[in-house]
C-alpha cells in the first residue's frame, strides 16, 4: 500500500531512532566481542539495549492515539476488520520470518526444508502484533479512564500470576517461571527460542499481558500531548509522570525484579517513565528549540519502521545461511574480511553499523519517492 499520510514529526523521530537502535543492537560482528550496553540484561537487571522493544510498543501505543479519531468516523465493522488484519499479517510476518529461508543444511551439507515443527511461534514481530490488537480494542471500546485502570490491573494480574503459578521455590526463574510453564504446554519447547541454551520464549505469550500496558502507556501520552498541545505545562507534566513511574520502578524492582525476558510490571512502569522522559525531550527540542536538521535521519528509519526492521532481519538470516565454502557462512566470511581486523569490539559495533546504514539508505529511497508501506 502506497500511502502519504500527515505526520507528526517528534513521533517519527521516536519511533526512528527506536528502530535504529533496534537494528544495531541486533546485527552485531559477534556477540562475544559487543559493547556490554548493547547487550540485553543476562537475567534481572537492565542496560540501555533493554529500552529498545518496549520504546517500539510505546510508540505503537502514540501512533494509535492519532488514528483514533479516523476510527471515531468508521463503522464498527471497518475498525474491527482493520484491527484484526494488522494484528494478523503482523503476526505472519513475524512467523515466517522465523522459518525463512524454509531451508536448512544437515550435518551431511544437504539443503532440506526447514521442519515447521521446529519453527518458533512467538518472537518480536508476534508480540507486537498481540500487544497492538489488545490495545486497539480495548482503546477503541473503553473510555480513556477505563483503559487506564485496565493497564494497572494488567501489571498486577500478571505479578499475581508469576507469583501464585510458578515454582514457589523460584516463581522468577527462566525455566520456573509460570510463563514458561504456559508456552511450553501451549506450543511445546521446539516452537520456543532456544538461544538461552535452554527452551526459554523471551517474547512469550503469557508476557503479552503486561507488554500491553507499554503500547496503553503510549496511546496516554498522544492523546495528553494532543489535548495539552505544544505547551511548557504539557512538558513538565509528562518528565513529571516519567520520573513517579521511575520511582514505582525503583521499589517495585525490590519484590518483583526488572527484567526484561520475563517482561516484569516493574520492566513496564520503567521504561515508560524513561520513554515518557525521552518523548519530553524529542518535543522540546524539535518544536521548542525549533531545532530539526538532526531529526531528518531518524525520520526515515520513522516512517517505514516495519518495513525497515523486517529488512534487517532477512538480511542477517540469509548471511547466516548462505556459505562460502563448506564450513564458512557468508556472515562469517564479511566479518571476519572486512570488520574484525579493526579490533573485536569495533569491528563488531563497525558491522551492526553497516548494517543499519544500508537498511537506511532503503527506508531514505522509499521516502524520497513518498513510499510509505503499512499493513
Amino acid at each position: 500500500m502506497i500511502i502519504t499520510p500527515n505526520r507528526f514529526t517528534a513521533l517519527d523521530v521516536f519511533r526512528g531512532i527506536t528502530v535504529c537502535l533496534m537494528i544495531i543492537v541486533n546485527s552485531p560482528g559477534d556477540y562475544n566481542t559487543t559493547f556490554a550496553p548493547l547487550l540485553h540484561a543476562q537475567w534481572n537487571g537492565f542496560t540501555p539495549t533493554d529500552l529498545v522493544f518496549p520504546s517500539f510498543l510505546f510508540a505503537v501505543g502514540n501512533s494509535i492515539s492519532f488514528v483514533l479519531p479516523k476510527w471515531r468516523n468508521l463503522s464498527q465493522l471497518s475498525v474491527l476488520a482493520k484491527i484484526l488484519k494488522r494484528t494478523t499479517i503482523i503476526f505472519l510476518l513475524g512467523f515466517l520470518m522465523y522459518w525463512f529461508p524454509f531451508v536448512k543444511f544437515n550435518q551431511s551439507n544437504e539443503l532440506l526444508l526447514a521442519p515447521f515443527d521446529e519453527t518458533r511461534i512467538f518472537g518480536v514481530l508476534q508480540r507486537i502484533a498481540l500487544c497492538y490488537g489488545i490495545a486497539s480494542l480495548l482503546i477503541y471500546y473503553c473510555k480513556t479512564k477505563t483503559v487506564f485502570i485496565i493497564s494497572i490491573i494488567l501489571l498486577l494480574l500478571y505479578w499475581f500470576l508469576l507469583l501464585n503459578f510458578g515454582d514457589v521455590n523460584d516463581p522468577f526463574g527462566m525455566q520456573t517461571n509460570f510463563g514458561f510453564i504456559v508456552d511450553k504446554w501451549l506450543v511445546g519447547e521446539n516452537h520456543l527460542y532456544n538461544g538461552e541454551g535452554v527452551a526459554f520464549d523471551p517474547e512469550g505469550l503469557l508476557g503479552t499481558i503486561p507488554a500491553v500496558s507499554n503500547v496503553i502507556g503510549g496511546y496516554l501520552a498522544g492523546k495528553f500531548i494532543q489535548e495539552k498541545g505544544k505547551t511548557h505545562e504539557m512538558l513538565l507534566k509528562l518528565m513529571l509522570v516519567g520520573s513517579c513511574l521511575l520511582v514505582i520502578s525503583y521499589f517495585w524492582n525490590l519484590t518483583f525484579p526488572v527484567n526484561k525476558k520475563l517482561w516484569t510490571s516493574s520492566f513496564v512502569t520503567l521504561t515508560v517513565g524513561i520513554d515518557l522522559i525521552i518523548l519530553a525531550f524529542i518535543i522540546y527540542v524539535i518544536d521548542f528549540l525549533n531545532k530539526t536538521k538532526w531529526t531528518n535521519f531518524f525520520i526515515v528509519f520513522g516512517r517505514n519502521p516495519l518495513v525497515i526492521y523486517i529488512l534487517s532481519e532477512l538480511i542477517l538470516i540469509t548471511l547466516m545461511v548462505l556459505k562460502v565454502n563448506d564450513r564458512t557462512t557468508a556472515f562469517k566470511w564479511i566479518y571476519y574480511n572486512f570488520f574484525a581486523g579493526v579490533g573485536d569490539y569495533i569491528g563488531s559495533f563497525l558491522f551492526a553499523i553497516t548494517v543499519m546504514l544500508f537498511c537506511w539508505v532503503t527506508g531514505y529511497i522509499l521516502d524520497k519517492k513518498k513510499i510509505y508501506i503499512k499493513v
